[in-house]
Formats: structure tokens, C-alpha cells, sequence
């Protein structure tokens, strides 16, 4: 079905509204796309009838949260970025251990839990035994977060988890891979909106915060309000770890940028 531009901007603008997401006009195929599978899934006839859909039946935020779901699908898995990775569990980890009784941390925009769940693979294996930290993933995707809780993953979502690890963190069952209670029991995950400062004010404040291949689906302004909002939430001396081809410094001049071993972090100032 088509998407005319009138009906691309309307949808583009209830999105905006109700996630923070803006839809630049290069994205009207991949919006069409989107739109065309919740159309033939309620059974509708045409875009036009989705957006009355939305306006006049839709009071709930239901159908609107799915569309959000649809377009904030977003490849991932396991050890994703492993040099980047690396980096963080042999240098920044070890590093803040030897600060703090405890570290916290934050998985942002963590979709269905592989990279929350990644790092506490990673916490398990270069902290001490028993020293004490957390993870929370958050996302404004609902289903997404539901998965994440589940635990379970295809095949291709463990691909690059080192085989000792596959083996020590995750039970073969016949749906594919269930992670195991250890790593489990240090992530807590939460429905949360990035752009909101109040939610991440009230989850206190973090030592790490990944928030890597997210930033990209906001506007520059937003990018803004989301990396200040990224700065309050963050310990002094804490890092920011973007995805690889993310820079901080085109955002904000606010944290220090650092080269370990070839990999840009940001850290937050001290004192």
C-alpha cells in the first residue's frame, strides 16, 4: 500500500510524539514498510484507515506502542563490538573496582537483552568474586523488554560468545539458547524513555552507561537533551561507551574523550 508524503509526515509526527523517535524523509520506505504490516495485520485497507484507526480507536497507546516496536527493531547480539568490549572489561571495570564497592551499570536502549546480559558475562568474569554490581537494561520497546526477561535466544544471537562462556552461561534447550541464573539475577530490566530526566534521576546513578547505536533514531536536539541527561545519571569518572561509529564530541563538549588501545570512551569529569 502506498504512503503518500501527507500521511508520512502525520504518522512521522505521532511517533515523534509518543517515543522521541523522529523519522527524517529519508525514512518514508522504511516507515511504509512498517506501517504496511500493521495495516495487513488489523486487517485494514489502506494507510488512511490505519491513521483513523490511531485517532479514534486507539485511546490506549496499544497499536501505536507496536508500531514503535516495529521500528525499533535493531540487529543484535551477543559480544557485539568486542574490541570495544574488551577495552571495558580489562581496562574501565578493573579500573573502577579498584574505586568503588560496587558498580553500576547501564544498558540503554537494550532491546531484547543481549548486551545487558553481555556485560554481566563480562562482570562475572573480570570483577573479583562476590564484589557487587548491577545492570539495568532499558527500553521504550515493550515486547522487546518482555524477551529480554525471557532469556531465551535463537542460534544466531550467541554466534560470537566465546565457547567457554556459551557453555559456563547458557542451557541448549530446543527453542536455542536460555541464559543461565547467574548472569540473570544481576539485570534488572525497565520500560523507560531515554528523553525522560526524572526516571533516570530516580534509578541514582551509574558508573558505565552503553548506549550504543541508539542515539542515531533521535534529532540532533534530542541527542542533546538525552547525552545531558546521560551526564546527571553518570558518577564522576564514568564512562560512556557509543557504538563505533558514534561520537560524543559532535553532541557535547562535556566529557573527556579517551584512546584505549584504539577505542574512543567518554568520561565524565572528576571533582
Amino acid at each position: 500500500m502506498e504512503l503518500n508524503i501527507h500521511d508520512f509526515v502525520e504518522l512521522r509526527n505521532i511517533v515523534y510524539r509518543k517515543s522521541g523517535i523522529y523519522l527524517d524523509d529519508g525514512k518514508l520506505l522504511f516507515l511504509k514498510r512498517r506501517v504496511n504490516q500493521r495495516v495487513e495485520d488489523l486487517g485494514l485497507s489502506s494507510v488512511s484507515d490505519y491513521l483513523k484507526f490511531l485517532k479514534i480507536f486507539d485511546n490506549r497507546g496499544i497499536e501505536i506502542q507496536k508500531l514503535i516496536n516495529l521500528i525499533t527493531i535493531n540487529e543484535t547480539y551477543f559480544f557485539r563490538e568486542f574490541a570495544q568490549l574488551r577495552v571495558f572489561g580489562e581496562a574501565c571495570l578493573p579500573e573502577a573496582a579498584e574505586k568503588k564497592e560496587k558498580i553500576r551499570i547501564l544498558s540503554a536502549g537494550s532491546s531484547t537483552g543481549e548486551e545487558a546480559y553481555t556485560l554481566s558475562i563480562i562482570g562475572l568474569e573480570m570483577l573479583p568474586q562476590g564484589y557487587d554490581f548491577e545492570i539495568f537494561g532499558i527500553d521504550i520497546d515493550k515486547a522487546a523488554l518482555e524477551k529480554a526477561k525471557k532469556g531465551i535466544y535463537e542460534d544466531r544471537a550467541v554466534k560470537d560468545v566465546p565457547k567457554t562462556y556459551l557453555k559456563k552461561y547458557f542451557e541448549k534447550i530446543p527453542e536455542g539458547y536460555y541464559i543461565k541464573k547467574t548472569p540473570r539475577k544481576k539485570v534488572k530490566f525497565l520500560h523507560l524513555n531515554l528523553k525522560n530526566n526524572r526516571d533516570l534521576i530516580e534509578l541514582e546513578r551509574f558508573d558505565f552507561i552503553f548506549c550504543r547505536n541508539v542515539l542515531m533514531y533521535f534529532p540532533m536536539e534530542d541527542r542533546r537533551r538525552i547525552v545531558e541527561n546521560f551526564y546527571f545519571a553518570l558518577n564522576p569518572g564514568g564512562y560512556i561507551f557509543l557504538g563505533a561509529s558514534e561520537f560524543l564530541s559532535r553532541i557535547t563538549q562535556a566529557f573527556i574523550m579517551r584512546k584505549i588501545d584504539g577505542i574512543h570512551v567518554y568520561m565524565k569529569p572528576e571533582g
